[in-house]
């Protein structure tokens, strides 16, 4: 690997982390998919340049099947869910801002202490962006339990998948097609049935704050 190409896989690692901090703290939903969106555009850059540097051909497919995937797919169908269902007001968060910024530092931190011995047992060339891969993981789940709709958790679990791509292309090159192929539909068929689901919150409490579903246990 040439020094331009392990500064550009450390460019896009960079680029993931500050994508998943800016979705942490993002209030507007729209906002929210465009970012999800750079999110799959900068794992298919990623996949091309590491591909072109290990000369792995399946890394080419991978970054194919992502940009079909997280790039026109899966942001075409949130946004044909938010119109559906008129969902364009600012999220709320059960957490202020700020302080969701600063817990999500000390998560950035305890993952780079995790993936530490990890990546130093890794054989890839990208092993040193393992922590960034591990703290977006974490990142996107912090979203998903700060907020209080069901769209931003669902968005905050693809984000999650996100990080997963990203930390198996960098520690092993991509994990075999199959298992990536099988990742995507189960994300995908996760997609529909999250959205059929969002319709029905919506149908039977007009709101898609998740906390009206306790409401169903009272009953």
């Amino acid at each position: 690997m040439t020094g331009l190409t392990q500064q550009l896989i450390d460019l896009f690692a960079a680029l993931l982390l500050l994508l998943a901090f800016a979705m942490l703290a993002q209030r507007r939903i729209l906002s929210l998919i465009h970012l999800y969106t750079l999110q799959g555009a900068v794992l298919v850059a990623a996949a091309a340049v590491m591909g072109y540097a290990t000369r792995q051909p399946h890394l080419y497919v991978s970054a194919g099947v992502t940009l079909a995937l997280k790039v026109f797919l899966i942001p075409s169908l949130l946004h044909r869910v938010i119109n559906r269902l008129n969902v364009r007001w600012d999220l709320e968060m059960l957490i202020n801002v700020p302080t969701t910024l600063i817990a999500g530092i000390v998560l950035v931190i305890f993952a780079f202490y995790l993936a530490a011995p990890i990546a130093g047992l890794a054989a890839s060339i990208a092993r040193g962006t393992l922590g960034i891969a591990l703290a977006c993981i974490l990142l996107s789940f912090m979203m998903m339990i700060t907020r209080s709709k069901a769209v931003p958790q669902v968005i905050g679990f693809l984000a999650m998948e996100n990080g997963l791509f990203f930390a198996a292309t960098a520690a092993t090159y991509g994990m075999p097609m199959v298992v990536e192929l099988g990742i995507a539909l189960d994300v995908l068929v996760g997609i529909l049935i999250l959205g059929v689901f969002m319709f029905q919150i919506r149908e039977q409490f007009d709101s898609l704050d998740i906390r009206h579903l306790e409401k169903l246990k009272d009953d």
